[in-house]
């Protein structure tokens, strides 16, 4: 396969560096540099370096030479890549994914993706966007259906190196500590994450065992991410673990259940099903609700959650009615 052009490297070079300067903080060639190997972008300290001394001669960009490493950024005035880069739209899709999605991204893509962020936040504050443009974040909300918690926290270096491990199928080192204060350091193979709530859990296997658990963040000591790669296994799917009600506390076992609600309480299960088999019989007082559901505790604390507004509960096997 013949090698591109010199000239298309340091075009694409200089693109990406333009695209991750900052305009109203400074950065330094290093963080570029690992800003951009993050992103797969992987060039040696000198080339960077001498890239940027001929961009800050054709560019708007101030170089504070004061301490080093050199420290580079947009000048005030200058408008940069942001208006040719980045549509109001595409700001404000990325807003609202740094607020719900930082979460659930690879953290070296959340890092590499720093620069966009910073020029998404520009862009809506510049005054050439329209007062409605900067007004949408403010009305837009996602709202929880529980009583608020405030997330546990998470060691930042934990939550890289998990994230890091997950992105690369990479085996994890980790030193955990379960709800009831046992310790455990051992060696996992991450397969999902997922957030329930304010709270995220890693799925994974431990090594030398076929079955998935999920481990709490929060409770995780200290996590080092494995230069040894796995296979990820094709019998697992993140989606079906969580269909099979596991991050409820469940194992899958799908019932038929019944149950009657007052109908006040359970007027709302008339617009959001439990399931797509559901039925519902109107009484005088009350419903009457049939629906194919997994059994777990979560679904016994949501069933408890309406005290005496339910009652008449009945869990039967589901195969049975499906002719399984």
């Amino acid at each position: 396969m013949p090698k591109r052009p010199d000239s298309l490297e340091t075009l694409q070079l200089s693109h990406e560096l333009l695209r991750r300067i900052p305009k109203g903080r400074t950065i330094t060639a290093p963080e570029l540099r690992q800003q951009l190997a993050d992103a797969g972008f992987e060039r040696d300290m000198r080339t960077i370096q001498r890239q940027l001394e001929t961009l800050s001669e054709f560019f708007d960009i101030d170089r504070d030479d004061s301490t080093k490493p050199y420290r580079y950024s947009w000048k005030p005035c200058a408008k940069g890549l942001s208006l040719p880069c980045l549509s109001t739209q595409e700001s404000l899709l990325l807003m609202l994914a740094e607020q719900h999605l930082s979460n659930l991204l690879p953290a070296k893509l959340m890092k590499s993706m720093e620069g966009f962020f910073t020029q998404a936040r520009s862009q809506l504050g510049d005054k050439s966007t329209t007062q409605r443009d900067r007004e949408w974040l403010e009305k837009v909300r996602v709202v929880n259906t529980s009583q608020p918690l405030l997330p546990p926290k998470v060691d930042p270096i934990v939550f890289d190196q998990v994230s890091n491990a997950l992105y690369g199928n990479q085996w994890l080192e980790v030193d955990y500590k379960n709800a009831a204060g046992k310790r455990t350091s051992t060696r996992v193979m991450p397969l999902g994450l997922a957030q329930q709530g304010p709270r995220m859990y890693l799925v994974c296997r431990f090594d030398g065992y076929n079955n998935e658990r999920s481990l709490a963040l929060h409770r995780i000591l200290s996590a080092r991410a494995s230069t040894l790669t796995f296979e990820r296994p094709k019998d697992f799917d993140l989606k079906q673990y969580d269909d099979d009600g596991r991050f409820g506390y469940g194992d899958g076992q799908r019932v038929r259940l019944s149950f009657r609600i007052e109908k006040e309480a359970g007027l709302h299960l008339l617009e959001s099903p439990l399931s797509a088999d559901q039925t519902v019989v109107e009484l005088e007082d009350a419903y009457e609700i049939t629906a194919t559901v997994v059994d777990s505790a979560m679904l016994e604390w949501w069933l408890r959650g309406f005290g005496e507004s339910v009652s008449a509960v009945v869990r039967s096997d589901a195969a049975i009615y499906h002719g399984e």
